[in-house]
């Protein structure tokens, strides 16, 4: 067993969050790059040259990238061979946060009640916290700062079991479609297969966390990676939504066992701000 003190998740939390709201990871900045240098349309070129132009503000003067600094979502893998000790971990991911959105001089976006009464809770708390428990004696965590013009766009679909690869890339595209220019595009899809409904969700968020430039492992889900991003192109929904060649940056899919009778798809959408970052302890 291998015994780890939670105060060793302070600064590296908080410095994941301090970086990746004013930088964006090297993936993503290559791919708008890309976007930029391919597109045709002009003002989806203007688009895209403006948002390469922001990113290299917001990392020489470290300025958030976006007004929307976005609620903090982790996903906590513990290994079984780990022992943590000292402060409650929950209580340390919370003051990282809350020290971030400080520090960054970040908006504060959460409010403390989604009805009554919509109170900011002026500290950007409580994340969105996941814990998975995982072989072997490491800890990472995953972070993203999650806007929510994409969020919002973001949808759920309960299809049959009969519902064939085509089927699911259909209503994966139906989701997109609909979103039109709300999300900010170029965007970033995850998507979840399997589980239930709320185990779909959690999985489309995991799927965010890749890279845009890895391959899936499975070869039946890598081909419908690589066809979805060539459909959600051909929308022509394009950068802000103004047209052109780029809709999507990127799709990336995870997958769980799920029940004989149901196929759970849920599509979190995120915007060209693709805010992420995986830490090791």
């Amino acid at each position: 067993m291998r015994e780890l003190d939670t105060s060793q998740f302070f600064e590296p939390l908080r410095d994941a969050l301090l970086r990746i709201n004013v930088d964006l990871p090297d993936d993503v900045v290559r791919a708008l790059m890309s976007a930029a240098e391919k597109e045709t349309g002009p003002a989806a070129r203007e688009v895209l040259s403006t948002i390469v132009k922001n990113i290299g503000i917001a990392r020489h003067k470290r300025l958030p990238l976006c007004q929307d600094t976005g609620m903090v979502w982790l996903l906590l893998r513990l290994g079984e061979e780990v022992v943590l000790t000292g402060e409650p971990v929950r209580k340390v991911i919370h003051r990282a946060v809350e020290a971030a959105y400080t520090e960054g001089l970040f908006r504060k976006s959460v409010v403390a009640d989604p009805l009554f009464p919509r109170t900011n809770t002026n500290t950007n708390l409580p994340p969105v916290l996941h814990v998975e428990f995982v072989p072997g004696d490491r800890v990472t965590v995953a972070i993203m700062t999650k806007g929510f013009g994409s969020e919002n766009k973001s949808g759920l679909r309960m299809l049959l079991p009969t519902a064939t690869p085509d089927d699911v890339m259909n209503a994966i595209v139906e989701i997109v479609r609909n979103a039109r220019g709300a999300p900010c595009p170029p965007t970033v899809i995850g998507v979840g297969l399997g589980g239930t409904m709320d185990a779909a969700a959690l999985l489309s968020k995991k799927a965010l966390v890749r890279e845009l430039d890895d391959v899936h492992p499975q070869a039946e889900y890598a081909a419908m990676e690589r066809e979805l991003l060539s459909r959600l192109n051909a929308l022509g929904i394009g950068a802000g939504g103004l047209g052109g060649l780029t809709t999507c940056l990127g799709v990336k899919i995870a997958s769980m066992p799920t029940h004989i009778a149901g196929m759970p798809v849920a599509v979190t959408v995120n915007c060209w701000a693709d805010r992420k970052a995986v830490i090791e302890l």
